[in-house]
């Protein structure tokens, strides 16, 4: 193949492989003025992954797709069915950040692959739209976050809660809520719940099983580079596509899948974007080492006392979604505060936030949910995953980002890769 820039996919994994530190391609974007784009200034892009998620998010406006990729044929076969002739299909991603004609690359990919592809996209030059949960430990978070910061790039995580749309069991959305926190009228540390009772469901069947016996690999897939940075296992069809998310390799089960559209929503109104809680408690059953399975309950504390709840069980059908000291918001955007609706009106609304992705690639600035307080939601999706894989209750330095005085709990922070896979 005729290389687009001076580097071959060899380089470019060798390079990934050393960590990429000082590696940038610097496009005509940051170089000075608007994006590179086409001649009729419109913003083109790629889909990495076409599976299920990848073939919903195919066509969306502000930019035109030009590539789709896939390590599945069947999967980038009918990816292509579905879109233009002009869209050129590629099996490694590699070859689709080599274009220089790519302004965004969309990473719909099961999540062990978030990380590594959204560093080597940055590295490349391009904005990343990633699908949620934005990385596989809090370890991966923290280099996206270090290269796309280096790299000068734009970063959307595909969780909208916080933006748009009626939230869940609550009927409204999240601006109205993040309005009651504000106006102080709950008072404050407040206790959230997420749960079943609140109109959150789990996803427990995302369970992984523990009896698989290998099987033939199909021919159509390569699965060693579905595999990538991940452990060797012997392949099943259980562990790939639509249910690789009941494993720990690929994934943390129903709270690996959910937990980032519940819990970025409630990061956001309790303002809680620039920090992580201090203390994890868990109450789960024995996990296995391969297979992800269900939990019962997991409490998050911040060190000024607010907490979050995610209840497993939906044990209790009264639960408060969001309780304070003075008052009490419940699923449905109800309250028992005495003319909350009157009194609510009161106070300002919310600024609005941009929710068009193509406006922040054209103007250079940062999405409302981009790389930082992405990583930090994230990574309440990943304190309650280590806990649960471990059984037992964590503390956290919120700071430096590591477990406090627990060793095993900090090397499933920075997980090896295996070669020549790094990050």
């Amino acid at each position: 193949m005729k290389q687009s820039f001076s580097f071959s996919r060899r380089s470019f994994l060798k390079r990934a492989a050393l960590g990429a530190a000082v590696f940038q391609i610097v496009p005509r974007r940051v170089l000075g003025g608007p994006a590179y784009t086409a001649p009729n200034d419109e913003l083109t892009r790629a889909v990495i992954g076409v599976g299920g998620m990848g073939k919903g998010h195919l066509g969306y406006p502000g930019a035109r797709l030009v590539a789709v990729c896939d390590v599945d044929e069947t999967h980038l076969k009918d990816a292509l069915g579905m879109v233009s002739p002009d869209v050129k299909g590629y099996k490694d991603f590699r070859e689709v950040l080599e274009r220089p004609d790519i302004d965004i690359v969309h990473i719909p990919t099961p999540p062990h692959w978030h990380a590594l592809i959204s560093i080597m996209a940055a590295e490349a030059g391009k904005d990343i739209w990633c699908e949620k949960p934005m990385a596989r430990t809090i370890g991966e978070g923290k280099k996206v976050v270090e290269a796309v910061q280096r790299n000068g790039r734009m970063f959307r995580l595909n969780t909208w809660f916080r933006i748009y749309g009626d939230f869940y069991g609550m009927g409204v959305p999240v601006d109205k809520i993040k309005k009651v926190v504000d106006s102080g009228m709950l008072g404050w540390p407040l206790k959230v719940t997420v749960g079943e009772t609140t109109g959150f469901g789990w996803k427990f069947f995302w369970s992984g099983l523990t009896n698989l016996e290998p099987q033939p690999v199909p021919k159509e897939l390569d699965y060693d580079f579905w595999l990538g940075p991940a452990p060797y296992k012997p392949y099943h069809v259980h562990r790939t596509h639509s249910t690789f998310r009941g494993y720990w390799d690929y994934d943390g089960g129903g709270l690996g899948d959910m937990g980032q559209h519940y819990l970025d929503p409630v990061q956001y109104f309790l303002g809680k974007d620039d920090t992580s809680p201090i203390e994890v408690e868990v109450d789960a059953p024995l996990q296995h080492p391969d297979a992800a399975s269900s939990w019962r309950r997991i409490r998050m504390k911040y060190a000024d006392g607010c907490e979050i709840i995610l209840d497993g069980e939906g044990k209790d059908r009264n639960v408060p979604y969001i309780e304070g000291p003075n008052g009490k918001l419940f699923r449905g955007f109800t309250s028992d505060i005495k003319n909350f609706e009157k009194k609510l009106a009161q106070f300002p609304d919310p600024e609005p936030q941009v929710s068009d992705f193509s406006e922040s690639v054209r103007s250079r600035r940062k999405f409302p949910l981009n790389e930082l307080n992405g990583h930090r939601s994230c990574t309440l999706v990943n304190l309650g995953i280590c806990a649960v894989r471990l059984g037992r209750n964590l503390r956290f330095d919120p700071v430096q980002q590591e477990f406090i005085d627990d060793e095993a709990a900090n090397r499933l922070i920075n997980q090896p890769m295996r070669g020549p896979w790094r990050v």
